[in-house]
């Protein structure tokens, strides 16, 4: 596996637990962010590398913080 592939699989993980946590279904999550369905899902299965315009969609879909969504690749000191 790749540096790639493990960055967006662990980003997945991180979203998918962020969704959960908020109560939202991958459908509710797309409506609130005004993305596709079926992007939010490729995303959650670390298939698919996005633009960071997806970032802000996803983080006001969540009415999170985009920091919040970032938080896993901290730099640890």
């Amino acid at each position: 596996m790749t540096n790639k592939e493990k960055i967006l699989i662990r980003f997945a993980a991180h979203l998918t637990r962020l969704r959960k946590e908020r109560g939202f279904s991958i459908r509710q999550l797309a409506a609130a962010s005004g993305l596709e369905y079926s992007q939010i899902q490729r995303i959650e299965k670390g298939k698919v590398n996005f633009a960071f315009t997806t970032l802000i969609a996803l983080s006001q879909g969540l009415d999170i913080d985009l920091h919040i969504l970032l938080e896993e690749y901290k730099i640890r000191r």
